[in-house]
């Protein structure tokens, strides 16, 4: 397990008659950059709770840093940084300031704390701003000043939950660069949950698919990508038969027909040779065709494949607790943190 910065085993949580995260198993090596995919309340943040030690696991065990989370937190909370969904930034301190008293939280040295924040603040971009007011901060560089906080102590495996939601295009792709810079000058072990494909498969060693609690599918976003085939066939349509679907199956080159909607996913080895062929069978059919396109699979498509519905479209799911928000809210108001959870005090000690 020396080699190896997470390990879980069979780590589920509940709340109330509802399983959050139903039994995950992952070993996730030092120094990889780990995406963890899903839709809201597929369980991404009660998972990245339990290994934060803020939450319980209800079943199972879980290991950060070789240290069990639940009876070993105060071990694990000096090895981690955490960046939440929500930057928790007192507005009326300078940047400089909240770096600084992070650092005195973990009981660090004024010489080192100096020298600490020097090297956050070649990490993260923010500039002449962190010596201003944190309520003149744009959301982007919150975002940052929240990484540069997670950082402060020089932790061996950080923790990102969303990082970049709500962040324009410019912010986000900074945040991007940021954690490759990490990775590459640190080795810093680096789990990203995240519903944004791009930054999985921009990001990630490797990827981690959660639906509903259980883990369906891991591997590089290549290997994962490579499941579902080489091409996808689009096809939106006004009108469907029931014939249609066995029509397109028909057509040679044909691997898979996956239907949702108005949407007809082809899944063909070779998608150019088989566009006109489809074409041809939806339009035997009866069907009614208002487009029709070609692309590459993305993890989407592998999502689509396991799960029956799109990653994006899931995400509009607020359902029971069905959201990632639901259940913070949750262990929130209704569960008890982790014996100790909470700010680690002056001294390095939770």
């Amino acid at each position: 397990m020396d080699s190896l910065a997470i390990v879980t085993e069979d780590i589920a949580r509940q709340f109330g008659d509802y399983w959050a995260v139903d039994g995950v198993d992952l070993s996730i090596a030092s120094g990889e950059i780990y995406g963890f995919l899903g839709p809201n309340g597929a369980g991404k943040s009660t998972l990245v709770r339990m290994l934060c030690t803020l939450l319980r696991p209800s079943r199972g065990r879980g290991f950060v840093a070789g240290h069990d989370v639940a009876r070993q937190p105060e071990l694990v909370r000096l090895q981690i940084g955490v960046a939440l969904q929500d930057a928790a930034l007192d507005d009326r301190q300078t940047g400089r300031e909240l770096l600084d008293l992070q650092a005195r939280l973990y009981g660090l040295r004024r010489d080192v704390r100096l020298a600490r924040v020097a090297q956050v603040l070649t990490l993260v971009d923010i500039g002449t701003a962190i010596d201003r007011q944190i309520n003149t901060y744009s959301g982007g560089m919150k975002r940052r000043l929240d990484l540069a906080a997670a950082l402060i102590h020089d932790p061996q495996i950080l923790f990102l939950d969303e990082p970049t939601t709500g962040l324009d295009p410019e912010s986000r792709a900074a945040v991007w660069t940021e954690v490759r810079s990490l990775q590459h000058q640190r080795g810093t072990t680096i789990f990203l949950t995240t519903q944004y494909l791009e930054e999985a498969d921009e990001l990630a060693d490797r990827v981690g698919i959660i639906s509903r609690g259980r883990l369906v599918a891991e591997g590089t976003p290549d290997a994962l990508k490579r499941t579902v085939g080489t091409d996808v066939i689009v096809a939106k349509v006004a009108e469907l038969p029931s014939s249609a679907l066995d029509a397109v199956r028909a057509v040679a080159g044909v691997e898979e027909v996956v239907c949702r909607g108005d949407e007809l996913m082809v899944h063909a080895g070779d998608g150019a040779a088989a566009m006109s062929p489809v074409a041809l069978a939806l339009h035997g059919s009866g069907a009614t065709v208002k487009s029709l396109t070609l692309r590459t699979p993305t993890l989407d498509d592998v999502f689509l494949q396991l799960t029956g519905s799109h990653l994006q479209a899931d995400e509009a799911n607020t359902d029971g607790a069905n959201t990632d928000g639901a259940d913070n809210a949750d262990a929130t108001s209704h569960e008890p943190a982790a014996a100790g959870a909470g700010t680690p005090s002056p001294g390095g000690q939770p």
